[in-house]
């Protein structure tokens, strides 16, 4: 999946993202508003986990979204 379908269904997103980065406030979800890089910024900084890894771990939850 393209991250296109990510952002044109960013409400239904959050949802799904709380559940894969529970510490992901609703805040800084608004804040990221599907801004792909945003959101590998803010997992890193709030798990601790480099770059590469994070852009790994979006990557697979994307795949696995059906939508």
């Amino acid at each position: 999946m393209d991250w296109n379908r990510v952002e044109g269904n960013w409400k239904q997103a959050k949802g799904k993202l709380k559940e894969q980065w529970g510490k992901l406030t609703d805040d800084d979800l608004d804040q990221i508003a599907g801004n792909r890089d945003q959101l590998e910024g803010k997992i890193q900084e709030r798990y601790g986990i480099e770059r590469d890894r994070v852009r790994q771990d979006v990557n697979d939850w994307c795949n696995r979204q059906s939508w």
